[in-house]
């Protein structure tokens, strides 16, 4: 029985180094919008205290799940590949992106109800920076997702294989980065208060 990673080179990076390019840009980027957020939490406590107390903190709840959810799909989809079982990677694929386009749904959803409470970007800097950071997010999300779309095509046409399963390695890289912002987003929001 082969070794794990028997064949792969030392220190090889995942993926490809386009992809931890743009991941480093995204970092970068979220970067400074934390520092917004974290400067604007300094000049106005009160308005980050009594932010996440008026915002549906289930929709960032189901959103979370569904981030977790989605990326521990992905994750089982890459090793199927890895183990050459390019059919159960296409059925773990297929339950990543459907679950994580309820990410968008549930975002549209928050966001109808956000305005059905009067809860809009001027109703006070918590919730322009809340607007800030979280659309920034359902962007990079909605990429991830057009990934995931890109790469299913590419597993349904024999395009990845346990030898060469890059493409799909640099998507999970993103995806599970683009989670992690998630996991970053959800407390500042949604429970710090």
């Amino acid at each position: 029985m082969p070794e794990p990673n028997a064949g792969r080179l030392p220190g090889r990076i995942p993926g490809n180094r386009g992809m931890w390019v743009g991941i480093t840009c995204e970092f970068v980027e979220f970067a400074l919008m934390f520092s917004v957020y974290f400067i604007a939490r300094y000049h106005y406590p009160d308005a980050f205290r009594q932010g996440p107390e008026l915002i549906w903190t289930t929709a960032g709840v189901v959103n979370t799940l569904i981030m977790v959810t989605s990326s521990f799909f992905v994750a089982c989809s890459l090793a199927s590949v890895k183990n050459a079982q390019i059919r159960r990677a296409k059925y773990w694929l297929a339950a990543a992106i459907v679950t994580a386009l309820g990410y968008p749904i549930v975002k549209l959803l928050e966001v109808d109800w956000n305005l059905a409470h009067g809860i809009d970007g001027k109703a006070g800097i918590f919730y322009t920076v809340y607007y800030y950071l979280t659309f920034n997010h359902l962007v990079h999300a909605c990429w991830g997702i057009l990934g995931m779309c890109w790469a299913f095509f590419r597993l349904s046409t024999n395009a990845y294989s346990a030898e060469q399963h890059d493409g799909l390695e640099a998507l999970a890289c993103y995806w599970h980065a683009t989670d992690i912002i998630w996991l970053a987003l959800f407390p500042l929001f949604y429970v710090l208060a």
